[in-house]
């Protein structure tokens, strides 16, 4: 196996202080939150504006790592963590659908991430209508010209 060292962008500043606090999803809180950016990569948020949907990637750093099989609520049997949103997993990334609110200098305020406070930031990328919507059978996402 390859290692991979990867440096965060940027933190988390969140209502959410314990695991039991984060909801499931964030998107079920709509809670705010504050990511901010390293001065460093401030450049990169260039052209990102208050409105955009934007998927935000961290590090869940307090996720149980060893976790293969999980139950969600609704079902009994265990399932492959794979196969499931848990944060607890062999490499605990994140991906939330958030709302960007308001963008600052280094601060980016977001509704709907469920980070707890204090994680690290991965990456940020750009929601796009179209391309990140399931595609339909026998239909390209993006038609030829």
């Amino acid at each position: 196996m390859v290692e991979i060292l990867c440096t965060p962008i940027g933190t988390v500043s969140s209502p959410y202080k314990e695991k039991e606090d984060a909801p499931r999803q964030g998107c079920l809180a709509n809670d705010i939150s504050i990511i901010t950016l390293g001065e460093a990569y401030v450049p990169a948020a260039t052209s990102l504006k208050a409105g955009d949907d934007i998927f935000v990637l961290c590090w869940f750093d307090r996720a149980d790592r060893s976790v293969l099989l999980a139950q969600n609520r609704l079902e009994k049997p265990p399932r492959g963590v794979f196969s499931l949103r848990s944060p607890s997993r062999p490499n605990p990334i994140s991906l939330t659908l958030v709302r960007l609110m308001e963008i600052e200098g280094n601060t980016l305020t977001v509704r709907g991430l469920e980070a707890l406070d204090g994680t690290p930031v991965l990456d940020i990328k750009p929601y796009y209508d179209g391309i990140d919507e399931p595609q339909k059978e026998g239909v390209p996402v993006m038609p030829k010209k």
